[in-house]
């Protein structure tokens, strides 16, 4: 049997170990509902609340600005619908390029009449802040830019979108599930009003997540129920995930430097083996990007494809995002950013992950010139 290469670490991750250590104790002995006021859902309570700081720690965030979630598609879904209405005629603004979760959430909305915009992207996937400038309007009430792409891995210029919406008065949210762990954020030096994130991401479990609510921001309970989680989401928390997330996720903030190093030598190394193998591609997205996601398009073959016989060869890859593999279309993404037509079908992702090494790169990068060639 041939050994896994695992390089679709943007669809999900290995479970840190530490992460799943920390968890056993909470599913098997301390099993406690952290909502009950007996001794034994006393250490129940105090995990929740470590796990709290921990995870507000990790973006410069206050501990009661946190608020768990089971993962980004219900933190983007809140973020949105919460910040909408009844009645309301304000608009949300959000980019083309988004995850579904958004553009998902933000069509529901649409269907009930409140106005969305969605603004183009520059040819690496940027929203350029003059193009945010020549949409938003004082009716703007929300605007909604990930601060990176699943798909080609494009850092946004969040500090400063979320200036320009402030200026407006629009509350502003950002999609980090693609960057929370990966590099560094500081919530409050960016502005950040509301902030996804998914634990599944950065080496935590799956089914777990948060969203980061800045104390002056208004938002609806998503969730009716019970008064978890400061009455604004209701369901008792899961408190294995909510500890393993929080490991996993210090974790990572501990090695964001050490990691990118790293990634990005290993980019470096696929993209001179394909260029030394003369394999005719081009690479998508923004020089500043999340290390190791690396979007390739290639001619002469489909994406799909080249999935699949990087399959049978162990090397796990994805055509784009993951979310969506059901859909062999053309991507969003790819769309917005305009890919060479000739290129843009035989698009594959790769994204390395810290476990990936120059041996295994260099395997995936024989492998598709052998497929190529």
């Amino acid at each position: 049997m041939k050994a896994l290469i695992y390089a679709d670490n943007a669809a999900t991750t290995k479970l840190d170990p530490e992460a799943f250590e920390a968890m056993k104790p909470f599913l098997l002995e301390n099993y406690g509902n952290a909502s009950q006021p007996y001794s034994f859902s006393r250490i129940v309570k105090k995990a929740l609340k470590e796990a709290r700081h921990r995870i507000a720690q990790c973006i410069n965030a206050d501990d009661d600005e946190i608020f768990f979630t089971s993962g980004g598609t219900e933190s983007d879904n809140w973020a949105i619908k919460g910040s909408i209405t009844y009645g309301d005629t304000m608009a949300v603004i959000t980019s083309q390029i988004e995850h579904h979760a958004i553009l998902n959430a933000c069509a529901a909305v649409e269907r009930f009449g409140y106005p969305i915009a969605y603004l183009p992207v520059d040819k690496t996937g940027i929203v350029q802040p003059d193009t945010l400038k020549s949409f938003i309007s004082p009716k703007t009430k929300l605007v909604s830019i990930m601060t990176a792409n699943n798909e080609i891995g494009t850092i946004q210029p969040i500090q400063e979108l979320c200036s320009i919406a402030h200026q407006n008065g629009a509350v502003f949210h950002t999609d980090a599930v693609q960057a929370v762990g990966h590099i560094n954020i500081d919530v409050k030096a960016l502005g950040i009003d509301m902030l996804s994130a998914s634990a599944h991401k950065f080496n935590g479990p799956k089914g777990i997540g948060f969203l980061y609510i800045k104390k002056s921001t208004s938002l609806s309970p998503y969730l009716d129920g019970g008064a978890q989680e400061h009455k604004k989401r209701a369901g008792t928390e899961n408190v294995p995930a909510i500890v393993g997330m929080s490991v996993a996720l210090e974790n990572n903030c501990k090695c964001i430097s050490e990691n990118k190093s790293k990634l990005l030598e290993l980019e470096a190394l696929l993209i001179s083996q394909l260029h030394d193998n003369n394999i005719d591609f081009i690479r998508n997205g923004a020089e500043n990007h999340i290390p190791g996601n690396v979007s390739l398009s290639f001619r002469g073959i489909e994406g799909e494809t080249l999935l699949h016989r990087l399959d049978l060869m162990g090397i796990c890859v994805s055509t784009g995002s993951a979310c969506d593999s059901v859909n062999t279309q053309l991507s969003h993404v790819l769309q917005a950013v305009n890919v060479d037509s000739s290129y843009a079908s035989g698009t594959i992702r790769i994204s390395l992950g810290k476990d990936n090494t120059e041996s295994e790169v260099k395997i995936i990068a024989d492998s598709i010139s052998m497929i190529l060639k």
